[in-house]
């Protein structure tokens, strides 16, 4: 199953996605702000061109696990997406905490940008937790 993973941020999405049997992670180039008309096209277009079967969105919780402003923007940004793939693609929230750390003090590969690199780090940790 091919996955994209989403490290949502209102002016640009990270974005990373697995090959089809979730051993190779890339990241791929970011979508510039999301939310719009015009990033949801973009993003429905990765999801089509690459047959992404599930989209893995990152939670940015705080450090002790609650809710932020951020969190709230980032869950009614799922929700809007989830409907508008309908039921063909699942939409999940994935905990990101310190992703975003994590690619900045690792270089880029591919020369990604830190948002994708982020991406790319929730998505590995999400395959990690679906093969336990």
């Amino acid at each position: 199953m091919r996955v994209l993973a989403l490290d949502y941020g209102s002016a640009r999405c990270g974005c990373a996605v697995s090959d089809p049997t979730g051993t190779i992670v890339t990241p791929i180039a970011p979508v510039p702000r999301p939310s719009s008309r015009r990033g949801l096209g973009a993003l429905r277009r990765l999801v089509r061109e690459r047959e992404v079967e599930r989209v893995v969105i990152g939670l940015p919780l705080s450090l002790r696990g609650h809710d932020s402003a951020q969190t709230r923007e980032t869950r009614a940004f799922a929700e809007h997406l989830a409907r508008l793939l309908g039921d063909a693609v699942a939409v999940e929230l994935h905990d990101e905490r310190l992703t975003t750390r994590i690619a900045q003090r690792m270089p880029g590969e591919f020369k990604a940008s830190e948002d994708s690199r982020a991406a790319a780090h929730l998505l590995e940790g999400w395959l990690t937790s679906q093969a336990r």
